[in-house]
C-alpha cells in the first residue's frame, strides 16, 4: 500500500510538469525525476503532513485552470491513477493536550491547480497521525458542495453490507488514514478541517508531542501575490494542578495565558515557504517523588451513560524510577513461515537490543515456537554477557521461519519455568502475527493461573504484528496479566515499538497498585479491568464511571523494588475542563472490545458502540460515511456555517458515502493457517485498477510506466472483476507465445 501511494504521487509530480503557470509565476525546486517503474519502490512521497490530491485517471486534463495552455495530445490513461499533490492556500493547527492525549486539529485551503477549468477529478485526502492516532473527523466545503463524516452503528445488515463493499477510506502503515471526494471541477479551492487524536509519548519526565507537519516544497503555490499565513495554537491541560514547563524546538511558539495546571501558546507568522518540520512540543508534569490524582467529572446531559467519570494518575518519580524490580523473562516468538522476510528479522534486532540491556542479576530465556516449540534453555539463565553471546548465536541458528501457529504450548512451558521468588517479578512476552482457534481456552487458563495476585503471579506482555492476529485476545490476554499490550500494523515499524515495550515492561517501580477508596463507592467500573504495574518510564492512568461518593484525598499503595511498602495520599478534585469522557475513550473501548470478544456479551458490544458513537472514535461495531451535501439545493435565503447546513438541508437531497471500517478485527484463522505474510492483509489502494494493471504488465512482457496496451485496459475496465481476471489470464497465455506483442503494436502508448 504505501509504495502504490508513493509511485502515484511520483508518476504524478512527473505528469504535473506539463503545466505552465505563465512568466511571472514564482518558481520552486522541483521534485526529484522518478526512475522509471524501479524494482524497489521508495515511501519517500508518502505524506507527512494533511495533504490533497488530484487523483488523474485522464492524463489529458491536467492543465493551467487559469491559464490555458498548447498541450500535445495525450492517448491511453493511467491505470492505476496517479496523484498529483494539490498547491495549498492556507494552513492552521490546534492542538489541545489533556493527561497524555492530544487532540488535533488541522484546518486548511487546497486548490485543485492542475485540472483544466472545464474538467474535473476526484480528490483525495491524506491525514497522517502521531501515536495510536484515531481519525475523529473530516468536513470539506467547496463552493458547490460540503462534505461531513459521521459514525454509523453496523446494527443494519444492509449498511454492514455496503461498508465491507466500501473500497475507500483506510489506514497506509497504520497511522495515515485517506480517503476520496468525488469528482471536482479544476481550479476549486477546497477548506478541509481533519481531527484526530492520539497518544503523547513519556520520556524522563515529559509528555512529548509530535504532529506531522512538513510539507513538501511543490504544494507551494506558484503565484508571487498570495499572502501565506501559518498559525499554531496549543493548549495544555496537564490536570495536575502544577506550572507548566514546556519547550518547542521546531516552532517558536508564544505564551498567551496560564492557569494554574492549564497554559495556552500561540504561532502566527507570514512565510515564504511552508513548515519544513513536523511540529514538536513537550512539557514537564513530573517531580522527583512519585504524584498521584484522582480527577471527578459529572457527565454532560447528551452522554449515554450518566454516572459520574473518574481518572486516577501517577506520574513515576525521577528518583524512584531509577529502582526497579530484579525480574525473570521469557520471551516468546512466534517463527512461523509467515514470520519469514522483515518481520522476523526486526523482531530478531529488538529482541537482541533489550536482551544486552538487561541487568546481569536478571534472568531470562527464550522460547521459538511454530506448529512446535523450542527452548534456548531448559531453566532461565542470567543475562550475563557470555549467555547473550550464546543466544545471539542461537538465534541465528533457531529464528527459521516455517511450520505453523500453536501458542498454548509456550504459553504453558513459560508459566511453569518461573522460580515463583517474592523478590523477583516474573514476565512472559508473547510476539505473533496469527490467530490462532483456542484463543479464549488460553485466556481462561491464564486467568486460572495468574488471578492468585502478588508478586508471585507472573505478568504478561503481548505484542501483535499485522492485522492477522487477533489483537483483542491480545489486549485481553495482556489485562488478565496486568501487563501491556502493543501492537505493529507496519512492519517497519517492529523493530522501535517491540524495542520500546519490552524495555518499559521491563522497568516496574511499583507493583500490586491498590485504591482502598474504590472498596467504599456503591458501584464502579474501571479500565483496565485489572490494575498493572507502574513502569518507570510510562505514567499509569485508571480510569472509570462509579456511583457513590469520593473523600477529598484517597490513599494509594503498592509496592517498591526492594520489597517495601509505598503509599501515596492523592488528592481528589473535580473538574470542568477536561473530557474525561473522550481522553479514555480509546481505551475503554478496545478494553469493553476485548471483554465482548472473550465472554461473547452482546450487552458489551452495544456498550462499545454507543461509547463509539458519543465521542466520535471508530470501533469494530461502527463505521464511518461520508455525507455530500449540494449547496444549489439549499434554501436560497441564507448561508449557513456546516452545523446548521445538518439541520436546514433535507436529508433526501445529501448523498452518503459508506467508507470502511477503520476496525482492526478479530484475527484471520484462515491466513494464519495458509502462513499469508502480515504484509498481505494491507488494503489496496486501487484493488481492480492494480490488478488489471499488473496483469497488463505481465501480458507485455516488460514494465509499462506508461499505459502501454492502452486498449486492452479499458476493455478491462467496462467488465465486471471476474471477466477482467478471465482476460487478464487468457492474455497472459498468450504472451507465453508470442502474440500479444500485435496487440501492444497496435496500441499508442503516451
Amino acid at each position: 500500500m504505501a509504495s502504490e501511494f508513493s509511485k502515484a504521487v511520483e508518476l504524478g509530480l512527473n505528469l504535473s510538469k506539463r503545466i505552465y503557470y505563465g512568466k511571472d509565476a514564482t518558481m520552486i525546486s522541483a521534485p526529484p525525476r522518478l526512475a522509471a517503474m524501479t524494482t524497489e519502490v521508495s515511501d519517500s512521497y508518502l505524506p507527512t503532513a494533511v495533504m490533497v490530491y488530484a487523483e488523474i485517471n485522464d492524463p489529458a486534463v491536467v492543465d493551467n485552470p487559469d491559464v490555458p495552455s498548447y498541450q500535445p495530445y495525450v492517448y491511453g490513461r493511467c491505470e492505476p491513477p496517479v496523484l498529483i499533490p494539490l498547491q495549498m492556500h492556507a494552513v492552521a493547527m490546534e492542538v489541545d493536550c489533556y493527561l497524555d492525549t492530544a487532540f488535533v486539529t488541522v484546518s486548511g485551503a487546497w486548490r485543485v491547480h492542475c485540472v483544466a477549468a472545464s474538467r474535473s477529478c476526484y480528490c483525495r485526502i491524506a491525514v497522517p497521525m502521531g501515536e495510536q492516532g484515531s481519525v475523529l473527523g473530516v468536513e470539506v466545503e467547496s463552493p458547490s458542495k460540503s462534505y461531513c463524516s459521521e459514525l454509523i452503528s453496523l446494527d443494519d445488515p444492509e449498511d454492514t453490507d455496503k461498508v465491507a463493499k466500501s473500497k475507500d477510506g483506510f489506514l497506509i502503515k497504520g497511522h495515515i488514514y485517506t480517503l476520496k471526494l468525488p469528482r471536482v471541477d479544476g481550479g476549486t479551492i477546497l477548506s478541509v478541517k481533519v481531527r484526530w487524536s492520539h497518544k503523547l509519548l513519556y520520556q524522563e519526565g515529559q509528555f512529548c508531542l509530535n504532529v506531522p507537519f512538513t510539507f513538501p516544497s511543490y504544494v507551494i503555490p506558484m503565484t508571487k501575490n498570495l499572502t501565506k499565513m501559518e498559525k499554531i495554537l496549543v493548549n495544555v491541560n496537564s490536570g495536575a494542578g502544577t506550572e507548566v514547563l514546556y519547550q518547542s524546538d521546531s516552532h517558536p511558539l508564544k505564551r498567551i495565558g496560564q492557569e494554574a495546571g492549564i497554559v495556552g501558546f500561540s504561532y502566527e507568522r507570514e512565510v515564504s515557504t511552508w513548515s519544513v518540520h513536523d511540529f514538536n512540543f513537550s512539557y514537564n508534569v513530573s517531580s522527583s517523588e512519585v504524584v498521584g490524582g484522582l480527577l471527578l467529572r459529572s457527565p454532560s446531559l447528551h452522554d449515554y451513560d450518566q454516572r459520574e467519570m473518574f481518572c486516577f494518575y501517577i506520574y513515576p518519580g525521577k528518583t524512584i524510577s531509577k529502582k526497579v524490580f530484579r525480574k525473570e523473562l521469557v520471551f516468546l516468538v512466534d517463527i512461523s513461515a509467515s514470520m519469514r522476510g522483515s518481520p522476523l528479522e526486526n523482531v530478531k534486532t529488538a529482541l537482541l537490543t533489550v536482551i544486552s540491556q538487561l541487568d546481569p542479576s536478571d534472568t531470562f530465556n527464550i522460547i521459538a515456537f511454530n506448529g512446535s516449540s523450542s527452548l534456548f534453555s531448559s531453566s532461565l539463565v542470567p543475562a550475563t554477557v557470555e549467555t547473550i553471546k550464546k543466544v545471539s548465536e542461537w538465534i541465528e541458528l533457531n529464528f527459521i521461519a516455517e511450520g505453523g501457529t500453536n501458542i498454548s504450548t509456550p504459553m504453558n512451558q513459560a508459566i511453569s519455568m518461573f522460580s515463583k521468588t517474592r523478590d523477583l517479578l516474573s514476565v512472559i512476552f508473547l510476539i505473533t502475527d496469527g490467530a490462532v482457534e483456542d484463543e479464549k481456552e488460553i485466556c481462561d487458563a491464564m486467568k486460572g493461573d495468574l488471578m492468585k495476585g502478588g508478586l508471585n503471579s507472573p505478568r504478561i506482555c503481548t505484542f501483535g504484528i499485522g492485522l492477522y492476529c487477533n489483537h483483542y485476545f491480545l489486549q485481553m490476554l495482556a489485562q488478565i496479566g496486568r501487563g501491556y499490550y502493543d501492537a505493529a500494523f507496519d512492519v517497519d515499524s517492529v523493530n522501535l515499538r517491540m524495542e520500546r515495550l519490552i524495555s518499559n515492561a521491563s522497568s516496574v517501580i511499583l507493583a500490586d497498585i491498590t485504591i482502598d477508596a474504590l472498596k467504599h463507592l456503591d458501584s464502579f467500573e474501571i479500565y483496565p479491568f485489572h490494575i498493572p504495574d507502574l513502569l518507570s518510564g510510562c505514567p499509569l492512568f485508571i480510569s472509570g464511571r462509579y456511583c457513590g461518593n469520593f473523600p477529598d484525598s484517597i490513599e494509594v499503595g503498592g509496592t517498591l523494588a526492594d520489597l517495601s511498602k509505598l503509599s501515596i495520599n492523592a488528592k481528589v478534585q473535580k473538574v470542568k475542563d477536561i473530557p474525561l469522557d473522550k481522553v479514555f475513550a480509546r481505551r475503554q473501548i478496545n478494553a469493553l472490545t476485548a471483554e465482548a470478544w472473550f465472554s461473547g456479551s452482546k450487552q458489551l458490544e452495544e456498550k462499545a458502540a454507543k461509547l463509539s458513537l458519543y465521542t466520535g472514535l471508530p470501533s469494530e461495531y461502527t463505521s464511518m460515511i461520508l455525507t455530500e451535501t449540494d449547496k444549489s439545493k439549499l434554501p436560497s435565503k441564507s448561508k449557513p456555517v456546516q452545523e446548521d447546513l445538518q439541520k436546514t438541508v433535507d436529508i433526501k437531497e445529501q448523498k452518503i458515502i459508506f467508507l470502511r471500517s477503520l476496525g482492526i478485527g478479530f484475527g484471520n484463522l484462515e491466513a494464519t493457517a495458509e502462513n499469508r505474510p502480515p504484509e498481505h492483509a494491507e488494503p489496496k489502494l486501487y484493488e481492480t485498477s492494480e490488478m488489471i494493471f499488473n496483469a497488463a504488465s505481465k501480458c507485455c512482457g516488460r514494465m509499462m510506466d506508461r499505459c502501454c496496451c492502452m486498449c486492452c485496459i479499458q476493455f478491462c475496465n467496462r467488465l465486471n472483476d471476474q471477466c477482467a481476471v478471465v482476460l487478464t489470464q487468457l492474455c497472459t497465455a498468450l504472451a507465453c507465445f508470442g502474440l500479444i506483442e500485435v496487440c501492444c503494436d497496435i496500441c499508442v502508448c503516451d
